[in-house]
């Protein structure tokens, strides 16, 4: 199956660059650009895009808020958001993460992490590293000062979980890796991906990335855990 990619970036020169990378993959294929986020949002259901390669500063409408706007809409619940940032721990890619998107990159990324992280995306899985989920996750999702940040944190939320769903889900949450968990947990990694993707499932999370929101909004993990 070829991977339709949807270029969001306010550099021509830059989505050209990277137009070139994907058009030269077998398994992608660049199914347009993008300008400014209002313009991402609008081409997103047409190109039916399957990920939507999206950087944060553009004019306009910036890629923050077209990524809220293309993850509440449920035309577009097929569309994956894969962020572009200069900083990898910017507080906008935590707030792009809430609204919804799968993962970021930062923009100084090897072309050959892009293309696995484009796969990486499309597949329904989450592009956040251990280290980034621990950093940027508990520095920003988990301030409780932040007025948003409990939005929906309700935590009987979770009592559609098995306590073994809600054990790797906080496990999930603290960064860990699949591998990680089934380790620790002696299980095989087909298993924790499988209690992993049903608890997505029950809490109507689009990925990892929000399962990982989730678990810190509902209070299944605290700042500074481990």
């Amino acid at each position: 199956m070829t991977i339709r990619v949807l270029l969001a970036d306010d550099q021509a020169l830059l989505r050209g660059t990277f137009r070139m990378l994907i058009d030269s993959t077998p398994d992608m294929e660049a199914v347009g650009e993008a300008a400014d986020g209002r313009e991402a949002v609008e081409l997103a259901g047409p190109l039916r895009a399957d990920v939507l390669l999206m950087d944060i500063r553009m004019p306009g409408l910036d890629g923050l808020a077209a990524t809220r706007l293309i993850c509440a809409d449920p035309e577009l619940s097929g569309v994956r958001v894969l962020i572009l940032t200069t900083f990898e721990f910017d507080e906008y890619v935590a707030e792009a993460l809430r609204a919804g998107a799968s993962g970021f990159l930062g923009k100084g990324m090897r072309p050959e992490e892009l293309l696995e992280a484009i796969r990486t995306v499309a597949a329904g899985d989450s592009l956040l590293s251990p280290s980034a989920t621990r950093t940027l996750i508990t520095r920003f999702l988990a301030q409780p000062q932040r007025a948003d940040a409990t939005a929906g944190a309700d935590p009987a939320r979770l009592d559609v979980l098995t306590p073994r769903e809600r054990d790797l889900m906080a496990l999930v949450a603290l960064g860990h890796s699949n591998d990680e968990i089934a380790e620790r947990l002696l299980l095989s990694p087909l298993t924790v991906k499988t209690h992993v993707n049903r608890a997505m499932t029950k809490l109507g999370a689009r990925d990892r990335a929000q399962l990982v929101v989730i678990a810190y909004q509902c209070g299944l993990v605290l700042p500074g855990a481990r």
